[in-house]
Order: structure tokens, then C-alpha cells, then sequence
């Protein structure tokens, strides 16, 4: 009978031999989530014999699916983004470390404010951005928007399981169309929207391109095209002073901050991730 260092062992070995790039940590995460513990706990049972049949079936089956190529995540069925689990599956891409800094920002910009603040958070797919918004910025009230009813449904989810349902509201809208009626004014609109250029196709990575969903990924020929409707049809929403905040990809800063100034907004910064790539812009609108 194996303990759960044994198993530990032994899924490292695999993973590694599949060729994953950190089967260690990996090791660790498929065997906390399907034992429902903690790594730390795991840890402290290294010499605990792993007896439980459904444990040890549910790391089988974990394994089968990442060593057969998906992702992580969506294997666990949840990602830590800005310090919070979030639920993900199939119809959601994966919350990223680069999208944090459009988090970073965005709380800022809140906090700066005196009065209670609104957020209006486009394209949220799981609502990962509203949430740790929420999470961070006391007493915002936030709207996540979406048109994938599926991606909504994992919004909210997540918006039950962060206990921050009082905070944050979930609606059906499409960021390409003119914004549905009765929405309100805001302080900040946030999006990380699709920007991919649908003519790189090739060039994306097979783990993204064959399990994350399309429509979160691509925005047109140049990538654009969100990001364009956003800044013209959106900017209405924002209170006087508002501010708008986007996160865009490899080589768009420049044409993305153009759009901006185009559209009438002033103060416009960009920011670069932790690889030095420009990668959120800021924005105050006249």
C-alpha cells in the first residue's frame, strides 16, 4: 500500500516523463485537490497510507487528463488568481498572472476615489477581475458583463463560492453592441477582452487553442475589435472623470492608447507585466 509521499512520487515521475514543466507543483496540486486538502496537510501526511479508493481514482483520472494535454486548471476545475480560488471550466479562459496587474490598477484607481464607487467589468468570463476587485475595494458595487450565458453562469458561481454576491451583480451584455439600457453610470469600465488577432492563430500555443474558449481569445483580424467598441460605445457609462482601464497584447499598447486619445480620452498610462511587456493601459475621460 502506498502512502501519500509514495503517490506523490509517482504522479511527479509521470508528469515529468509527459514532459509538464513543474511536476512537482503539479504533483502536489492534483493530489490536494482530489484528497479535498490542503498542500500544507498533504505535506504533514506524507507518511499517511492512501487507502481511500474514490481519492485515488479521482488522481488517476487527474492524471490521465493533463498528461493527455489539458490544462491544469481546467483538470482541477480552479485557478488562484489574485489570491482567490476561482472556479473555472471549459466555457471561461483561465485566469493569468498578467491579468492581475489590470486587478492592481483598477483597485487603485478605486480606492482613490471618495465616494462609493460602481465598476463595470466586460468580457468577464468568470468574473475574476469583478471579484478581486470586490475583494479589495470596500463598499464597490460592480457589474460583470458578458454575452456567453455559460461564462455568466461560472460568474456567478464564483461570485456565490467568494461570498461577495451583495457586491456584484452578473448581466448578459455584448461589449460589440451599443450597452443595454439602464445600466447606470460608472467610476472605472475594466475589460480584458479578446485580443488576439485571428490572423496569429497559428501561432497559439496548442494548449490554449484546443481547450480555451475561442470567442475569449480572438478579436478580429488586428485584435481590435473589442477594444475599439469598447472605447466608442462604452465610454457613455462613465461618470465625468471616469476612468477606463484595458488589458491588450504583445504590441498593442500603442495602437490601443491612439484608440483611446481618439475617443477622447486624457492621462491615458500604460503599464508593463512582470515580463516588461506593455500590457494595461489607463485611461480619464474628458
Amino acid at each position: 500500500m502506498e502512502t501519500y509521499n509514495d503517490v506523490y512520487l509517482r504522479v511527479r515521475k509521470q508528469l515529468k516523463a509527459a514532459g509538464v514543466e513543474s511536476p512537482e507543483l503539479e504533483a502536489r496540486l492534483i493530489i490536494s485537490k482530489a484528497a479535498g486538502r490542503s498542500r500544507e496537510e498533504i505535506l504533514a501526511m506524507n507518511k499517511v497510507y492512501a487507502s481511500d479508493k474514490k481519492i485515488n481514482e479521482t488522481i488517476a483520472l487527474f492524471l490521465d487528463n493533463r498528461i493527455g494535454g489539458e490544462p491544469l486548471a481546467y483538470v482541477l476545475g480552479e485557478w488562484e488568481f489574485y489570491g482567490l480560488p476561482i472556479i473555472v471550466n471549459k466555457y471561461v479562459m483561465i485566469p493569468r498572472i498578467d491579468t492581475e496587474l489590470l486587478v492592481s490598477e483598477a483597485i487603485k484607481l478605486l480606492n482613490s476615489k471618495v465616494w462609493q464607487t460602481r465598476m463595470l467589468d466586460l468580457c468577464t468570463g468568470s468574473g475574476c477581475i469583478g471579484i478581486a476587485v470586490a475583494a479589495n475595494v470596500k463598499d464597490c458595487r460592480i457589474v460583470c458583463a458578458d454575452n456567453s450565458e455559460e461564462a455568466l453562469a461560472v460568474c456567478r458561481a464564483n461570485m456565490l463560492a467568494s461570498n461577495l454576491s451583495r457586491n456584484i451583480t452578473a448581466i448578459e451584455a455584448d461589449a460589440l453592441k451599443a450597452p443595454p439600457a439602464l445600466l447606470g453610470n460608472f467610476d472605472l469600465i475594466v475589460s480584458n477582452p479578446p485580443y488576439i488577432p485571428s490572423k496569429n492563430i497559428d501561432n497559439v500555443d496548442s494548449s490554449v487553442i484546443d481547450y480555451e474558449p475561442h470567442e475569449a481569445l480572438f478579436g478580429g483580424e488586428d485584435g481590435l475589435d473589442f477594444i475599439k467598441s469598447i472605447t466608442e460605445k462604452w465610454k457613455k457609462l462613465l461618470k465625468p472623470g471616469g476612468h477606463l482601464a484595458l488589458e491588450c497584447g504583445i504590441d498593442q499598447a500603442a495602437e490601443v492608447r491612439y484608440i483611446m486619445k481618439k475617443n477622447g480620452f486624457m492621462d491615458i498610462k500604460i503599464y508593463k507585466d512582470t515580463l516588461g511587456i506593455e500590457r494595461v493601459l489607463t485611461g480619464r475621460i474628458k
